[in-house]
């Protein structure tokens, strides 16, 4: 069976879509390691798509019937657990992010993909932990 050819993506547009992230080392044309690739492609990507990521896990966490409204004490440990065990919001997540790769991202990340799930799912965490007050007001329309 031959294998299909890859409809080209729009890299340039891709990484226009970037929004830039303090502290963020000089970008390099192509990040060669999994540390470089973390700071230069998944916490850009992932605070470009911080609302995205808040009306899904406010989603999901609806369909659990969580207490969106309920004292940080009480739903911090909840959103843990359901960002910890949900397989289903786990893969969601990770297509919000792996879905505005360019092609050379795209085929590291395929050499990487254990480990750059793992980042991306903990960055995610912080990143929905650290925005409880965003999250407690409920998905946004």
């Amino acid at each position: 069976m031959s294998t299909p050819t890859p409809l080209p993506r729009p890299d340039a547009a891709l990484l226009t879509l970037r929004p830039h992230v303090d502290g963020q080392p000089p970008a390099i044309p192509t990040p060669t390691t999994v540390a470089d690739f973390q700071h230069q492609v998944l916490r850009p990507l992932l605070k470009l798509q911080h609302t995205m990521l808040l009306a899904t896990v406010a989603d999901v966490a609806l369909d659990y019937r969580l207490p969106l409204g309920a004292s940080e004490a009480t739903l911090r440990p909840a959103l843990t657990e359901l960002l910890t065990r949900n397989v289903r919001l786990r893969a969601t997540l990770t297509g919000l992010v792996c879905g505005l790769f360019t092609q050379e991202e795209l085929a590291f990340y395929r050499q990487h993909r254990n480990e750059l799930n793992r980042r991306l799912l903990d960055l995610a965490e912080q990143r929905v932990l650290s925005s409880l007050s965003e999250l407690s007001a409920g998905p946004t329309q």
